[in-house]
């Protein structure tokens, strides 16, 4: 396993990571909407969760165990320097979205390395939201429009926007409630 992280830790900050932002969202719903809308062409939060997501490949890189590979740690971690490099330089529109795919998909294994051989049935509920962000994250890399569009469907309704924000807001409550009744009891 690549992290130590434990279910409850994982499972808490998840949930409050969620709530929080949705919870922004329903209470500030035109600041929120304004950034929703400007984020996928974002040049500041393209370049931001570029570097993120490269200094974060970098440090699974140097310490994961690559067993038989482990003679070319130093090729593949000059080999992401260079991606993120060519990236900045040459997939300049939708960043944003394609950075934050990246992100998503390298967030899923810290999600299913703590739920990983656990026996709480609650931990059910963050695989499903990993598998969830995997597959996002595998269309924001590879179709980054998608996010867009799926944007300006949502904020465009009022009643959209504000059912996704309650149904973040619950999700988040619902994983913190699992990790404070039942994972902590474990």
């Amino acid at each position: 396993m690549t992290y130590n992280f434990d279910l409850f830790t994982v499972t808490l900050f998840t949930g409050i990571l969620i709530l929080s932002s949705h919870l922004w969202a329903l209470l500030l719903p035109q600041r929120a909407k304004t950034f929703l809308i400007a984020f996928p062409r974002s040049s500041f939060w393209g370049n931001f969760l570029l570097l993120l997501a490269t200094c974060w490949c970098v440090v699974l890189l140097r310490t994961l165990d690559l067993g038989e590979f482990a003679s070319l740690r130093n090729f593949m971690i000059f080999g992401v320097f260079i991606m993120a490099i060519l990236t900045f330089i040459f997939v300049r529109e939708f960043l944003a979205v394609r950075a934050f795919g990246i992100l998503l998909l390298l967030a899923a294994e810290v999600l299913l390395c703590a739920a990983f051989l656990r026996p709480e049935f609650c931990r059910l509920f963050l695989v499903i939201l990993a598998y969830g962000w995997i597959i996002a994250g595998m269309f924001f890399v590879g179709m980054p429009w998608i996010l867009r569009d799926l944007i300006e469907f949502i904020v465009n309704n009022k009643f959209r926007f504000r059912s996704a924000a309650i149904a973040g807001i619950s999700y988040g409550l619902i994983l913190i409630f699992c990790a404070f009744l039942w994972i902590e009891a474990n």
